[in-house]
């Protein structure tokens, strides 16, 4: 029988996808295009409800392979339960990184110079002028150095940055110099005038700026979450942003959305964005390239790539 894949662009607008599956568009519809007994290959709607999401995955009972467009798979994880073993869960590596690094030097930028005081200055036909800090000769920190944190420093060298440090779960070695371990994180914290948040969320992970972390970053040191909300412990976030010590720009928050009213909107030297790191024109042409080569690799049976975990092993 031949498989049925399940992809949330319509098939007939990816270019190169290999002959031999049954290629269906679901994008979250009320309606599923066909019996979800009979997916094999089960590619999340991108940027919809969790909920839409999780919904046919109780119903997959023959699927193998459950690929997120997202670079993040722990809004999926709940409901891994209701597969069977053996089903590869594959992230979006390779899709978000040039996305989410243009707006993670934006937020950098926008936050040193200004940016957010300019735009209500002119609301007012108000000339604002100052001195601002630069990010030339600033020390950067990224906390999570995987393919976007890698993505990120690519983009921080043009800026002429005294030192970038890296952290990652592991200590390793790169081209561009030492990945230092968590462990190593307390030491670094103090040296950073920006500490960049790319990790995914975990349990190592939640609330890792917590209020220990945040204490320990430097007089008037900015804090950049591009991770996951969770990520940052927002009450202790709020007490120290409330001192006026530090500044925060987050793209991701705990909650979130933010609701109307919550106190991190009106929190001073905080700049907000709305989850908007992967939604770029960039993302189309990257997310095809994906799904053209996993789905290549499927029907020729080799081993696919960004593999997360396997239903059924350990860890998963």
């Amino acid at each position: 029988m031949t498989a049925d894949v399940w992809l949330p662009i319509p098939p007939e607008d990816i270019e190169g996808l290999p002959e031999g599956p049954n290629y269906l568009f679901w994008n979250g519809g009320e309606d599923f295009p066909a019996d979800p007994a009979d997916c094999a290959y089960y590619v999340v709607p991108y940027m919809k409800p969790l909920e839409v999401g999780l919904r046919p995955l109780p119903l997959l009972s023959s699927v193998e392979v459950v690929q997120t467009l997202s670079a993040g798979v722990d809004n999926l994880l709940p409901g891994l339960k209701d597969l069977r073993p053996g089903v590869r869960l594959c992230n979006a590596r390779g899709v978000h990184e040039a996305s989410t690094a243009e707006l993670t030097l934006t937020l950098i930028l926008a936050s040193l110079r200004g940016v957010p005081d300019f735009v209500r200055a002119q609301d007012r036909g108000e000339w604002l002028g100052g001195f601002r800090p630069a990010l030339a000769d600033k020390n950067v920190l990224i906390v999570g150095y995987g393919s976007i944190g890698s993505a990120i420093e690519d983009r921080l060298v043009p800026f002429e940055v005294a030192r970038v440090a890296r952290v990652a779960r592991s200590e390793r070695t790169t081209a561009r110099g030492p990945v230092h371990p968590l462990t190593e994180l307390p030491a670094l914290l103090p040296e950073a005038d920006v500490v960049i948040l790319s990790t995914p969320l975990t349990e190592t992970t939640r609330h890792l700026a917590d209020a220990d972390f945040l204490a320990r970053m430097k007089d008037g040191a900015l804090l950049v979450n591009v991770a996951r909300g969770p990520v940052v412990d927002t009450k202790a976030l709020l007490a120290e942003l409330e001192t006026g010590r530090i500044t925060a720009a987050l793209d991701v928050t705990d909650p979130e959305p933010l609701p109307q009213g919550h106190p991190l909107w009106q929190a001073p030297g905080v700049l907000v964005s709305p989850h908007v790191g992967g939604p770029t024109s960039a993302f189309l042409p990257r997310a095809k390239r994906l799904l053209v080569d996993q789905l290549t690799r499927f029907v020729n049976q080799e081993p696919l790539r960004n593999v997360i975990l396997t239903t059924g092993t350990t860890g998963a």
